[in-house]
């Protein structure tokens, strides 16, 4: 496969290049807000999936939570560690979805005003749910990143608190606390596999894994129509791609740099896969697991299917990040 147009790096400093790190210690801080807040989701082994992928399959299944997806544990570790001030200016971000889900859910639980930005078109089953929380949605540009920007200019503009979806460590910091309970119930897994868009997943994943047993191995599966992350992970530099992805989890045309730089340290492999295999994998889920993911959700097993010899016979566990799937893109993944 070609790679797309690239852009490189702008001359000005990058966002996130001087955030530090959340460590394995905030982790655990995280843990104890997620926990008094969420349940435990379920980690699941399905026959059928074993046989088909050719390994021990382990599902996370995030697709389980209250918004329906893993972003709304690091919305609420977040949201609950503003200040009064910033509780009181109300709070915005950008987000295809499932983050702004998060927030919007957090903000009510805390009694914050969120407003979302979100691109023209975006999925509306998450628009409502934003909506459903009380969180005021704006609709601009045609992608992420033209609605990241209009949000910073809110931001600005309005006084609000600006909540990156990527760089910022007690986000990732929330998120991460899946992977502490994937490894508390299998802790001999030997590979995790982890959608990556913004990369906050993945980060945080592979934060915990190596804190964990640095022999466990951690790969990111990103769509081939938005590779951007992918491409600045393989580079070790900034690079903007092309943005065409149906999933509307992976649809980042630009990369955030804080989960990028402790990829770059943790991160084992990093795969791409066509929007296809996207689909596809929401059917097998749907036939072998009797269980709704969305095309992001599905790519951790649309990467281990591409890898069958690396998988085979070994313990892995995927994390099925959400299932925030319309009804429009359903009936195109069963046709």
């Amino acid at each position: 496969m070609s790679d797309p147009q690239v852009t490189e790096s702008p001359s000005a400093g990058l966002p996130g290049q001087e955030i530090p790190f959340p460590t394995l210690r905030d982790v655990l801080r995280a843990r104890r807000v997620v926990d008094a807040h969420l349940p435990r989701t379920p980690l699941h082994r399905y026959p059928a999936l074993d046989a088909l992928v050719g390994a021990q399959v382990y599902v996370k299944h995030e697709n389980y939570q209250p918004i329906g997806a893993f972003k709304i544990r690091g919305g609420i570790n977040l949201v609950s560690r503003l200040s009064p001030q910033e509780r009181e200016r109300g709070v915005v971000t950008a987000s295809t979805g499932n983050h702004g889900q998060s927030i919007a859910y957090a903000a009510r639980l805390f009694g914050v005003q969120a407003t979302i930005v979100v691109p023209e078109g975006a999925n509306p089953v998450k628009v409502e749910a934003m909506e459903s929380h009380g969180a005021r949605v704006v609709f601009h540009g045609a992608n992420f990143d033209q609605a990241k920007r209009h949000c910073e200019e809110l931001a600005h503009s309005q006084g609000m608190r600006y909540i990156s979806s990527g760089d910022e460590p007690l986000l990732i910091a929330g998120v991460a606390t899946y992977a502490l309970e994937i490894l508390e119930e299998q802790p001999d897994v030997a590979m995790i596999f982890v959608p990556v868009g913004g990369g906050s997943g993945a980060a945080g994943t592979s934060l915990v894994a190596k804190s964990v047993d640095p022999a466990i191995q951690v790969v990111g599966v990103q769509s081939s129509a938005s590779p951007a992350a992918y491409l600045t992970w393989r580079d070790r530099a900034w690079r903007r791609a092309e943005n065409r992805s149906v999933a509307g989890g992976l649809a980042t045309g630009e990369p955030f740099m804080l989960p990028q730089r402790m990829l770059w340290e943790n991160l084992d492999d990093f795969v791409l896969v066509e929007d296809e295999a996207l689909l596809e994998g929401v059917r097998i889920y749907l036939e072998k697991a009797k269980t709704l993911a969305e095309p992001a959700g599905a790519a951790p097993l649309a990467g281990a299917l591409s890898m069958p010899e690396r998988v085979a016979g070994k313990k892995i566990a995927l994390v099925l990040s959400g299932g925030n799937i319309s009804p429009q893109q359903l009936r195109t993944c069963l046709e």
